[in-house]
C-alpha cells in the first residue's frame, strides 16, 4: 500500500497543466487553464502528501484563496477519488 501511496504523492508532486486538466475532463471537473496553473504551482515540487489529512487540508485552504472555495473543494474530491 505505501509503494501506492507513493506513486500518487509523486504524480500529484510532478503533475503539469495538462495532466491536470485531462484528470479535471475524467472527473467532471470544470478547470480553467488559469486555475490548473495554480493548482500545479502549489504542488509541483512541494512534497505535498494527498494522503495525510492535514496536509491535505492546508492545500485545500491555500487553493481556496486563489481560485475560490467552490473549486477547492471539487479539487479535493479529486484528491480524495485518487486515494481510494
Amino acid at each position: 500500500m505505501k509503494l501506492l501511496q507513493n506513486v500518487i504523492n509523486h504524480k500529484i508532486n510532478t503533475i503539469t497543466r495538462a495532466e491536470l486538466l485531462k484528470y479535471a475532463i475524467q472527473y467532471n471537473i470544470s478547470l480553467t487553464a488559469k486555475q490548473a496553473d495554480s493548482i500545479v504551482s502549489k504542488v509541483k515540487g512541494k512534497n505535498i502528501n494527498i494522503f495525510d489529512d492535514q496536509s491535505r487540508s492546508k492545500l485545500v485552504k491555500e487553493l481556496a484563496r486563489e481560485i475560490g472555495p467552490t473549486k477547492a473543494k471539487e479539487i479535493n474530491q479529486l484528491f480524495m477519488q485518487l486515494i481510494r
